[in-house]
């Protein structure tokens, strides 16, 4: 699969932008979808994706084996990403997958690299908790890396647990390719290098710590793109009577423990009692 035109990221970009803001709303998505395909330029290829997915929505009630099919639009990590948020058995929002991948679209629309899009897909993957094996693996089919840049992201997802995230970068960073060479050490036999001298100081300075660390400083000193995070605040308003309903839920909860303790609970007082008798025909009311 070659690289898209910078249009078509831009409008993926737009997609899935809108369609985490309008998911929000509490909108239905094929509803979403409908809409969305008529604001997407239709000079670019988006439009026809989009009619593919809506029919695949409507048949099996997801589209990420939809997005499958179309290879030759959508990337592996694409379809990965969508594909373990329709899993029933995931927790990864489907609002947050649609914002990883307006994130990396715009990213791509601004000229991705292989180093910012190899360091945006793995935190997506380490962040939401994805799944290692099968990420890296859909990571390695995408058209930005080429055979060196492979066969890295695949030797990676045979180490990862045993060598540090850290440690991968700095091997294949020009800084270790310069420091063999001030020791006097052989190059001859390394892998060809992947990452810059700034890139190896920062995975360096980040070993056997937290891989989100070194993701962080990555981001603050080589301005890559961040992975969104889920946003659990609730405004004030709804969350003081929340609380106010929970104490008072829990307070009657320990009236009734305390009664019981002190010899038993007096159910008669939550019973309704007799109504009134209705007053007979022809009667006149009390007053009159």
């Amino acid at each position: 699969m070659p690289l898209l035109d910078r249009e078509e990221y831009i409008e993926q970009a737009y997609f899935f932008q809108s369609l985490a803001q309008r998911l929000e709303q509490g909108r239905a998505i094929q509803e979403l979808m409908v809409s969305l395909k008529e604001e997407i330029l239709s000079t670019t290829r988006l439009p026809m994706a989009i009619d593919f997915l809506v029919a695949e929505l409507k048949l099996k009630g997801v589209f990420a084996p939809a997005m499958r099919r179309l290879k030759h639009y959508f990337t592996a990590f694409q379809t990965f990403v969508i594909e373990e948020a329709e899993n029933e058995r995931s927790r990864f929002d489907f609002t947050i997958a649609a914002r990883v991948l307006e994130h990396e679209a715009a990213y791509r629309a601004q000229g991705a690299t292989p180093q910012g899009a190899f360091l945006y897909q793995f935190e997506a993957i380490a962040r939401n908790r994805l799944g290692y094996d099968r990420g890296l693996a859909a990571m390695a089919e995408d058209p930005i890396y080429d055979d060196a840049w492979r066969e890295f992201i695949l030797q990676a997802r045979s180490q990862l647990g045993l060598v540090d995230v850290a440690d991968l970068i700095y091997v294949r960073s020009q800084l270790y390719y310069d420091t063999r060479i001030q020791k006097g050490l052989p190059t001859a036999e390394l892998p060809p290098v992947l990452f810059s001298q700034k890139e190896g100081k920062i995975a360096l300075a980040n070993r056997r710590k937290d891989p989100l660390l070194l993701f962080a400083a990555l981001q603050r000193h080589l301005n890559y793109p961040r992975v969104p995070r889920p946003t659990r605040a609730q405004k004030t308003e709804e969350t003081l009577p929340a609380l106010v309903r929970r104490m008072e839920k829990l307070e009657a909860r320990i009236r009734l423990l305390e009664e019981e303790q002190r010899g038993g609970i007096d159910i008669t007082r939550f019973y309704a009692g007799p109504e009134p008798p209705p007053p007979p025909q022809g009667a006149e009311p009390e007053g009159a």
